[in-house]
């Protein structure tokens, strides 16, 4: 009896060449496993289009945007184009948890290539930066300028040949007339921003606000084009706190940098280092042992609550309720007693290593955890009435700053914002990493995109992350800490007194660190704000050659004219403050 036939889904590799018979489509195999694509210049666009809306298993969203600088990469992929510069486009589909990657070999001076904005909406910001740090130019973009750059910075920052250090550059110099070129700079033209002054019979007012206003939480600036109260459009003016971190990541060699990771979201702390660590481990085929990934989900999800506590004090206080923060913060301490006593450090302790962690659980962490986790479910219980409850909050934010699924695929929302929408994307069920596969607990979802129900689902995730950090008190496995392999753990003491070699691969390792193989990675993990995701390229040496930065900020941040639009400025704090966003998230 002859088997039933079973359908197999093509690759996007094989739709596409039936798709376009005549293109130039070249595939490379990368370290991560995603379905790698380099496509013409030319053939970008339609490339592009036919993956989102004709592919058998289709791709919605953008999911990154970004460019490399080549001229100085020695290792490059066997049989790929030779190029001055790449640009990489990441599609993902989070319907299906599928990634397609495709890649652009570019040349000249500017490097050009067509805009993907009609395709994907969130485009316009990726190709803003990739315009602002690498000088690409992009053939029908709607507002081609700087966006984390001052618009009179000399150069493009990640180009290879752009200095890195301070030592590299000539001492500053204020004279007059670069004083008067940047006082003209800071001079404000609606006509700039796509603004118009009036309309018929009327003049519209504009408002700057920020960057320095409590509900911008930092350097953030808006400008505002109002009708009355009523807000006509708000564009974010962002790049204040911008500080070069992918720069440094190009700097520090692979161990020196995990320190700068926990400053990306700097709420989230070793959350940073996971999914910097994971991208590496790729590289280098390191295999973490279970204790060491368990370490790593424990203290991950601990983080996840210092994060979404502070969030959640400081979105009823953007609110007008200002007892809840000090609660919350109060609650935030007590995870930080516990982060304190595992790693030494609160905030920031930088203490995931490639291959596992710093060192092992000390003496008596259990107790502190199931004191922990006796502590905060009864105050969540309280401030799930207390905060969520409140009508005053509810007034202020159900129906305010709402978008539909097709918006949030538009504009690469992910986490919390795409799980109101009653998508039950989570990287952690949809893409197991460090071993989620073995816990078990809930992905919180809700059928509207509005800034109440985004909270609401926020909140929720609280209780699960409790879940998460019980069952890994639990069942916590024996075994060793960080994975025994060359490029993570040196010699035994011993054996480098035997004999020279040993003593010198000892020093090397652990002053100029790891030499990582040529390669390419990405391993994108569920942070506390969504979607995050560090690509690394590796050229065979002891630092990254290119390091990317996916943060879920910058994408969210880019829809606040469309949520804004026809509200008022009191609901523009709300729609923030619901956002849940980082500054150093949003800028690096």
């Amino acid at each position: 009896m002859n088997a039933p036939n079973r359908f197999v889904m093509p690759s996007p590799l094989d739709e596409l060449r039936a798709a376009f018979p005549d293109a130039t489509l070249v595939p490379q195999v990368t370290a991560d496993g995603i379905p790698t694509i380099w496509v013409a210049r030319t053939e970008i666009v339609a490339v592009a289009r036919f993956l989102r809306l004709h592919a058998l298993r289709t791709y919605p969203m953008l999911l990154d945007l970004h460019g490399v600088d080549e001229r100085m990469r020695v290792h490059r992929p066997v049989g790929t184009p030779i190029s001055d510069f790449t640009l990489i486009v990441h599609l993902t589909s989070p319907f299906h948890s599928h990634d397609v990657r495709l890649k652009v070999a570019l040349a000249g001076e500017p490097p050009t290539a067509p805009t993907l904005s009609g395709v994907y909406p969130n485009a316009d910001w990726y190709e803003r930066e990739a315009f602002d740090m690498l000088g690409f130019h992009f053939e029908g973009h709607p507002g081609l300028r700087r966006i984390l750059m001052p618009p009179t910075w000399p150069g493009h920052p990640l180009r290879k040949d752009h200095p890195a250090r301070a030592t590299e550059a000539g001492p500053f110099r204020l004279t007059m007339e670069k004083r008067e070129q940047e006082m003209a700079a800071l001079a404000f033209d609606p006509a700039d921003w796509g603004m118009k002054r009036e309309r018929e019979r009327s003049d519209f007012m504009f408002l700057n606000l920020g960057p320095q206003h409590p509900g911008t939480h930092g350097l953030l600036r808006f400008v505002l084009q109002l009708d009355g109260e009523e807000i006509v459009r708000a564009i974010p003016d962002i790049g204040y706190h911008h500080r070069g971190a992918e720069k440094m990541g190009e700097r520090q060699s692979w161990h020196s940098y995990i320190p700068y990771t926990d400053r990306v979201d700097y709420f989230s702390g070793v959350m940073n280092n996971l999914g910097y660590l994971m991208s590496l481990e790729t590289l280098a085929g390191i295999q973490v042992p279970a204790r060491a990934a368990t370490i790593r989900v424990m203290m991950s999800e601990l983080f996840r609550l210092c994060s979404h506590l502070v969030w959640l004090g400081t979105f009823a206080q953007d609110i007008g309720a200002l007892s809840p923060v000090f609660y919350m913060f109060t609650d935030r301490e007590k995870a930080f007693d516990i982060v304190e006593a595992v790693t030494g450090g609160r905030m920031h302790p930088a203490w995931f290593r490639l291959g596992g962690t710093a060192a092992d659980l000390p003496n008596g962490w259990e107790r502190l955890f199931r004191e922990f986790l006796d502590w905060l479910p009864p105050r969540l219980d309280e401030y799930e009435k207390l905060v969520m409850g409140s009508a005053i909050l509810k007034a202020r934010t159900v129906g305010i700053g709402e978008f539909n699924l097709e918006e949030a695929l538009d504009w690469g929302v992910t986490g919390a914002g795409l799980r109101a929408l009653g998508v039950d994307w989570d990287l952690r069920k949809a893409r197991p990493y460090s071993g989620y596969e073995n816990f078990t607990f809930d992905v919180p979802t809700a059928n509207r995109g509005d800034a109440w129900t985004r909270s609401w689902v926020r909140f929720q995730e609280m209780r699960e992350s409790l879940k998460i950090i019980e069952q890994c008190v639990a069942n916590m496995p024996a075994g060793p800490y960080k994975a025994d392999h060359p490029l993570t753990t040196p010699p035994a003491k011993e054996r480098t007194m035997h004999d020279i070699e040993t003593l010198i691969h000892h020093f090397l390792g652990v002053s100029w660190g790891p030499v990582i193989p040529a390669g390419e990675a990405c391993i994108p993990i569920e942070a506390s704000k969504g979607v995050t995701g560090w690509a690394l390229t590796s050229d065979g040496s002891t630092t990254s050659y290119r390091t990317r930065i996916r943060t879920p900020s910058f994408a969210h941040m880019q829809m606040i004219p469309l949520l804004t639009a026809g509200g008022t400025i009191a609901d523009l704090m709300a729609i923030l403050a619901a956002m849940d966003f980082i500054l150093a998230d949003l800028d690096r």
